[in-house]
């Protein structure tokens, strides 16, 4: 009886080890693996990185959305109320990013509603934006081209293809220091018309469309 019971305690020993150190194995395999599946995440802030940890994006709430990030520091902090995205290049500096919001106050009035998807030039400011705006303040829509110059720390905008707050929509071209010298626009009446002018704002001539009887 004795030496049975030594010979049961040895096969359960060893059924045992095995399946502890099968156990230990698929758990090291699961905790090494590359790639996870979730059928959801939450989170206040999401990074995205390359393999040796160069920043490439963020996906943040409108409470951690960092500051201006330059070759993965954060340089200067800035005001960011919005939730979003930010961009990041090769070297991890930003260059660009989607930003979204939307919100009433006590009142009823809608303070905050919009949003703007943007892209920098290399170690400048943005050069192009996609923006909307719709709130108690500001109510226009359009696509923005700037001349970012990281020299002269200056941002014209050149470009203006959009929906205006008066409700005209408009297409202006403006000069390198971002004055409208060109502007083609549709009145919201629908009455039309190209306008030229001069350094100053003022109209050196307009044309209208003419109607043949």
């Amino acid at each position: 009886m004795h030496k049975l019971n030594q010979t049961f305690l040895f096969i359960y020993s060893f059924v045992l080890s095995i399946a502890f150190s099968v156990t230990l194995i698929i758990l090291f395999r699961n905790l090494n693996s590359t790639k996870k599946s979730f059928t959801e995440i939450e989170a206040q802030q999401i990074k995205i990185v390359e393999p040796d940890g160069t920043l490439r994006m963020i996906i943040s709430n409108s409470k951690e959305l960092p500051g201006v990030i330059v070759h993965g520091k954060e340089t200067e902090k800035v005001d960011r109320p919005q939730a979003g995205m930010l961009f990041y290049n090769d070297e991890g500096s930003e260059n660009g990013g989607l930003i979204f919001s939307g919100a009433k106050n006590d009142s009823g009035q809608v303070v905050s509603s919009g949003g703007s998807l943007s892209f920098d030039r290399y170690e400048g400011n943005q050069e192009v934006q996609l923006i909307g705006v719709n709130d108690k303040d500001n109510n226009f829509a359009g696509l923005m081209i700037s001349e970012s110059h990281p020299i002269q720390k200056t941002d014209p905008p050149r470009i203006w293809l959009g929906r205006n707050e008066d409700g005209s929509s408009e297409i202006a071209l403006m000069d390198s220091l971002g004055r409208k010298r060109l502007i083609f626009k549709v009145l919201e009446n629908g009455k039309s018309s190209i306008g030229f002018l001069d350094q100053f704002g003022k109209t050196l001539n307009s044309i209208a469309p003419t109607q043949n009887n």
